[in-house]
């Protein structure tokens, strides 16, 4: 679809929802482009993934990816993938499922402690998304867990295929976000506050429930924020400390978000977006009293999945900057800031035509991308000389 296709079936569709919901918010979505293009480098550092889905930066050098299928290598600095991590729990792969994201503790380089999120496979053909932590071994070339525990189960378990989240996010308060989705077939659950479908959660790394969560009447003790469909990136934004989140629209109406304690953000009562059939998600509206409107929205969908701002000195232009991934899109989106409005979009590696699963700012100042094929790869994007 050209440019100018998609800014006409933008304007139309976001006009005609923001219509049937009366008086709404501005539509902010369609930002323009910045003055000044980006002059990127793109190599390929790994490939020979199955459909990676989470990254981290080893204090080693080395990275630690996890594929969905239920693996989880290491990957050298010369590109080469271990075998698999022994030590992974049974996880689901179906559909959209299996070993998601990871994420180091704090303290990883006394204790070896790392996080991950799958689909756990609950009996009967049911799922759902989980959280375990572990200690990494490290053993030469590969490795091993020891002491799985998991910490968090989404609630209830279905036997869906779909939308399972998932990110892993450490708050500057050393607890721990995790984001789900709202499983699909159970997406009215998202506005349920007493469960863990569509919700962003915050525990302790303990997987205990933290003093100053939420807990309004009726909410689940977990539960942080209610109305979201399906969040596969999230990040803190470094000038501020706040959680950011995207999450999948249907068609139209993917979500920049930044999930607040207690609030609600509409899913499925409220989207820009419309059904995959072409009907009105609900009643069709854009904003009602008592839930929060997007940061940034996209009409069409991307199919949003990564989120990482940027925080290197490879880039000056970047600093602070959001990177999102697109899937169906098969881009990423820079969105440039002023305060809370995102003001500039660029898009980056257009050309590659890769679904983009993952981006993290890394040590190195580089931005890091995973890419979502069966021949998955690990890029590496610096300054073009």
């Amino acid at each position: 679809m050209s440019i100018e296709n998609k800014q006409i079936l933008s304007a139309a569709l976001a006009l005609t929802l923001s219509l049937a919901a009366g008086p709404a918010a501005a539509v902010i979505t369609d930002a323009p482009a910045p003055p000044k293009p980006s002059k990127i480098k793109v190599e390929t550092v790994a490939d020979g993934l199955e459909h990676p889905w989470g990254l981290q930066f080893l204090p080693d050098g080395r990275l630690l990816v996890t594929e969905r299928p239920g693996r989880l290598r290491l990957i050298a600095k010369d590109g080469k993938l271990s075998k698999p991590i022994s030590g992974v729990p049974d996880v689901a792969a179906v559909g959209q499922g299996g070993l998601l994201d990871v994420l180091l503790a704090p303290d990883f380089d006394k204790t070896g402690t790392i996080y991950f999120s799958y689909g756990e496979p609950r009996g009967g053909g049911k799922n759902g998304t989980s959280v375990a932590r572990a200690r990494l071994v490290l053993d030469g070339d590969s490795g091993r867990l020891e002491d799985v525990k998991v910490i968090f189960q989404q609630k209830p378990a279905t036997d869906s295929g779909h939308h399972f989240g998932s990110r892993l996010v450490w708050a500057r308060d050393g607890r721990l976000f995790i984001t789900t989705g709202e499983r699909n077939m159970l997406r009215q659950e998202a506005q349920n506050p007493a469960n863990d479908i569509g919700k962003v959660i915050r525990i302790n790394p303990d997987g205990t429930i933290p003093d100053d969560n939420p807990k309004l009447p009726g909410w689940a003790p977990e539960v942080w924020s209610i109305g979201h469909r399906n969040m596969q990136g999230a990040a803190l934004r470094p000038e501020t400390g706040q959680l950011y989140a995207v999450e999948h629209g249907a068609r139209g109406g993917d979500e920049l978000n930044h999930p607040e304690k207690g609030k609600n953000y509409g899913w499925p009562i409220i989207t820009y977006g419309i059904d995959y059939s072409g009907a009105p998600i609900g009643e069709g509206i854009s904003a009602k009293e008592g839930m929060e409107q997007a940061v940034y929205h996209w009409v069409p969908s991307i199919a949003t999945s990564g989120l990482a701002f940027y925080e290197g000195d490879l880039f000056p232009d970047w600093k602070g900057n959001a990177f999102v991934g697109g899937l169906g899109g098969a881009h990423i989106e820079r969105l440039v800031f002023d305060g809370d409005d995102v003001v500039a979009a660029e898009t980056l590696l257009e050309d590659e035509g890769k679904r983009i699963r993952d981006i993290r700012s890394g040590p190195d100042g580089a931005l890091w991308v995973l890419t979502d094929e069966d021949n998955g790869e690990v890029l590496r994007i610096t300054p073009a000389k």
